[in-house]
């Protein structure tokens, strides 16, 4: 429950910054003849957006199990990673069409101004993007490292805008459209950022084998409760941020039913407390017959 309450202060976080980030590149993109910027603040429009929709998903997914969704309601997160990832790609897209439109339309230079904009900026989102794929990695939010990729996305955006801009001021005449092809090139860094973002999140609702480091934890843990011999089969499925685990133990095949059931109890509840992010956990014996 901490996890999911850091995790939505962290949303919190982002959708206040993308917020302001969003006015200041547009009135600074509109005011400074700069295309960069204000592709900048399109893309920090669509994370606003992008945000309340990790939002939404953290909150939702925090519900408990009921009658319907046994295993909870974890699975939101990657489906609300998708419609994320879609969200970049149509800003990629609008970036990238008003890109080639103004590099077809004669404009004037940007104003020099913009680059201590873009400088801030760039400072700003390179931290809001360690600080929130932080939070992501510690509370194993696919839809929280998502939104952390919008803001180094976002950083990327204004590093190209602000060496277009640097083009068209040194260079002068002849060199205007400087900062809109650093937008066009950004735009496709986005997009190949989509599918960073994407994978992991398809290979969770997949329930994809990517869990090596936590099996083998799960069975150097499990080895601490008496009674267990050693484990054998150990499937790790994702939902949201905490993990369903069927495990196979092997115990002394000339033990009663009773014991073995009081073992794979407490192998259960000890995986549970080492382990916090353990939603489900079940157990199958699997009897040994070796002295």
């Amino acid at each position: 429950m901490n996890d999911v309450k850091a995790a939505i202060r962290t949303t919190y976080f982002s959708l206040i910054g993308n917020t302001s980030l969003a006015l200041i590149k547009g009135l600074a993109g509109v005011f400074g003849n700069s295309y960069a910027l204000i592709a900048d603040a399109i893309e920090s429009t669509t994370d606003i957006f992008s945000s309340l929709l990790v939002l939404f998903g953290l909150k939702y997914a925090k519900r408990p199990a009921d009658t319907n969704h046994p295993y909870g309601h974890g699975k939101i997160e990657p489906l609300i990673t998708f419609i994320v990832v879609a969200f970049l790609v149509v800003s990629a897209t609008v970036i990238a069409y008003e890109s080639i439109e103004n590099i077809r339309t004669p404009h004037k230079v940007p104003k020099a101004w913009t680059l201590l904009v873009l400088g801030a900026i760039i400072i700003w989102k390179e931290w809001s993007y360690r600080l929130v794929s932080k939070k992501g990695r510690e509370t194993n939010s696919s839809s929280l490292l998502a939104d952390a990729w919008h803001h180094r996305s976002d950083a990327i955006t204004s590093v190209m805008a602000f060496i277009g801009i640097s083009i068209a001021l040194i260079f002068g005449k002849g060199y205007e459209t400087a900062d809109d092809w650093a937008a066009l090139f950004a735009s496709g860094f986005i997009l190949y950022n989509c599918y960073l973002i994407f994978r992991p999140a398809l290979g969770e609702i997949m329930d994809e084998h990517q869990y090596d480091d936590l099996i083998e934890e799960i069975r150097e843990v499990s080895l601490q409760v008496p009674g267990v011999r050693y484990t054998e089969k150990c499937f790790i499925r994702k939902s949201g941020m905490q993990f369903h685990v069927d495990l196979h133990a092997s115990v002394d095949g000339r033990i009663s039913v009773k014991e073995g059931h009081d073992i794979a109890h407490e192998l259960q509840d000890h995986l549970k407390r080492q382990i916090p992010n353990l939603f489900h956990v079940l157990i199958h014996i699997e009897p040994d017959i070796k002295n």
